[in-house]
This record gives structure tokens, sequence and C-alpha cells, in this order.
């Protein structure tokens, strides 16, 4: 599971890496994205790419309390072909997006009871900017406003010897920008898309403590300083 992440890279930056136009300031110099907030990434439903904030928890139309989507932060990549809710944004390339991050963050169970868990940060090749890839869709909000909503695949580690000792899960990233490309090409068909999503080689990935107060869930911390564990 990838439960938070990192998107600490400003507009221009992100702009530049994926050739696309980002408006404002949303959704980037984040060093704790959090369920159900509001996240930047790169959809093409008309064929062009384009930047848009997305609900980070994918809210399908058949959802009627919206509270479920922290439950579907994430899709298995073994199961997105036979699950009901992504099958069909898999067949329907343009459901297909990319949620920019430069890192993301997981937790190992603490050695002493009572303690809390010891948050981690991963990064690729060094901190580059890079995509999850997604699935996402839109619905009718309750105000009546169409809301879109995204959803981040996530593999098995076990050939990622970096992520696997910290968790047996690790985000679905995209580094190359034709594997980018290709993902939000709606005649890049499942089967293909699907080759795209492997984990990535364990000399690309690094990790480093990170300041437990990411752990939060009452209100999300921010700042450069959560990518530094304590001293002590």
């Amino acid at each position: 599971m990838c439960g938070r992440y990192t998107n600490t890279a400003g507009p221009e930056e992100i702009a530049k890496q994926f050739n696309v136009n980002v408006p404002s300031d949303s959704g980037t110099h984040r060093f704790n994205v959090a369920p159900t907030q509001e996240v930047l990434a790169i959809a093409a439903p008309a064929g062009t790419p384009e930047a848009t904030m997305m609900r980070w928890g994918l809210i399908p139309p058949w959802m009627k309390d919206q509270r479920g989507a922290y439950k579907m932060i994430n899709a298995r990549l073994e199961t997105v072909t036979t699950k009901r809710t992504f099958s069909t944004l898999m067949v329907d390339g343009t459901h297909r997006a990319l949620q920019v991050a430069d890192g993301w963050y997981e937790w190992l169970k603490a050695e002493r009871p009572g303690q809390p868990r010891q948050p981690f940060h991963f990064q690729v090749d060094g901190g580059v900017i890079f995509a999850f890839a997604s699935l996402w869709t839109q619905t009718k909000a309750e105000d009546a406003e169409w809301l879109k909503s995204i959803t981040l695949l996530t593999c098995d580690s076990s050939a990622n010897t970096v992520a696997r000792a910290v968790h047996d899960r690790m985000p679905v990233i995209l580094t190359d920008a034709d594997a980018q490309h290709a993902w939000l090409d709606a005649s890049v068909k499942t089967e293909e898309a699907l080759a795209l999503c492997v984990a990535l080689p364990s000399e690309r990935v690094s990790v480093k403590p990170a300041n437990p107060a990411v752990n939060g869930v009452r209100g999300v911390t921010e700042g450069p300083e959560l990518l530094i564990a304590p001293a002590g």
C-alpha cells in the first residue's frame, strides 16, 4: 500500500518534465500528500495530455458514501483487470493517468511497544520527478459539479530489495517519457499498458528514515523537515 507521498517540485519543473502546462502551484511543493486530498495528475481524456487536480481515492459513480474513497487510494496490479471498478478504466485508455510525485513513504513497525511506526521516504534516481501509473474517473458531486478522482497502481515489491525491506508492496512507477505517453495513449490496449507496469530495479531506488511527524492522521503536517529523521 502507498498511503503518503511527496511532490516537492514546483510547477515550472513539472511542466518541463511532462511537457504540459501547469497553470498554478496547486498540488506542488508538497511533502506529505495524503488520501482524499486534491493531487496533481496528468490525463488525456481528449487525446492531449493536460495537468489537472483530482481527489486521491477513487470515487466510482456507484459509490453513495464518498468516505469509501479512502479505501480506493490504491489498485493492486494483480487484480486491476478482474475487479470491475478498475477493469473498465484500464480498458478505456482515456481513464489512465499519471500521478505526479518525487517520492513516497512506507512504514515499519516499531521495535519497542508503544512507539510510533518509523516512516521511510523512497526516491527514484536520486530524487527525480516521476509518475505513478494511475486510473481516474469522474462522477457528479453533491453540488452537481463533476468530481475527478484517482487511484494509483501498486505491485509486489519482491523484485526490488530496497522497497521489499520495508514493505511487500510498492507503487507502479513510470519514469520514461515513452512509457508515460504510452500509458496515456487510448490506442494502447490493456495488455500493452500492463506490460509497462513493472517494479523498478533496486539500483534505481533509495530510501532514508523520515520524520515520524509524517504519521499524523488528524492534521497533515507539511514541510521539508518531514524528510529528515530527528537525531537520536
